[in-house]
């Protein structure tokens, strides 16, 4: 079976095993970060990030890396389409999940979370609030004019594009933060409904339960 190494409290091991899931790929989770894991995680990720990843004999880092294998062993159903346009916009949102939200988010989530529950120590507390008020908003503005009415970002059906963008929407509720749904209403159903699928759910059902967080309101 294939192995994929990290927590799934990572929103880039998140992502991945949805989208395995959606795949109809089995993945196996094996702990792994924050300097722990087994030999073999090093082998796959030499530099000690999640995921880290083998098939066999072969290994790969990255979560991007790893999808795009993923997709090529089991091309169907398609998530990441084919038109030019279409899976331009897909690469560029899960780049902007990626690179721009999770970083605004991770400020959130490393200095009111990890640091306390896994490092301990206190977080930057000045940094996730400066990031929640003044950094997260435009980036969730944005959202909100980009998702259609069909609730899907690409193509009006379910794609990489919305596994990328909902992951880190888990992170934030760990910590207690949802997005106002009256100031982002699509923001807030996309999140609903793609991180209530049956290939993030049970994750981050699993996350609530370890870390002893309210779920709070859906």
């Amino acid at each position: 079976m294939m192995k994929l190494f990290g927590a799934s409290a990572s929103p880039y091991v998140r992502k991945t095993l949805a989208f395995a899931a959606e795949k109809g790929i089995e993945l196996e989770l094996v702990q792994a970060g924050l300097g722990g894991g087994p030999p073999e995680f090093r082998v796959a990720s030499p530099f000690g990030k999640i995921p880290g990843f083998q098939d066999g004999d072969f290994t790969l880092a990255d979560s991007t890396a790893i999808i795009t294998y993923l997709d090529a062993v089991k091309p169907e159903p398609n998530l990441i389409p084919t038109e030019a346009k279409a899976r331009a916009r897909t690469i560029w949102f899960e780049e902007f999940a990626d690179t721009i939200l999770v970083a605004t988010a991770g400020k959130m989530f490393f200095n009111r979370f990890v640091a306390p529950r896994f490092m301990g120590r206190e977080g930057d507390l000045a940094a996730a609030d400066a990031a929640e008020a003044k950094e997260l908003p435009p980036l969730l503005d944005y959202l909100e004019g980009q998702i259609p009415a069909s609730g899907y970002l690409i193509e009006d059906r379910l794609t990489l594009a919305d596994l990328a963008v909902a992951s880190p929407i888990q992170n934030l509720a760990l910590i207690g933060w949802r997005p106002d749904p009256s100031r982002w209403p699509k923001v807030t159903a996309h999140a609903a409904a793609i991180l209530g699928r049956p290939s993030f759910a049970g994750w981050c059902a699993q996350e609530f339960e370890t870390f002893g967080v309210a779920r709070g309101p859906a």
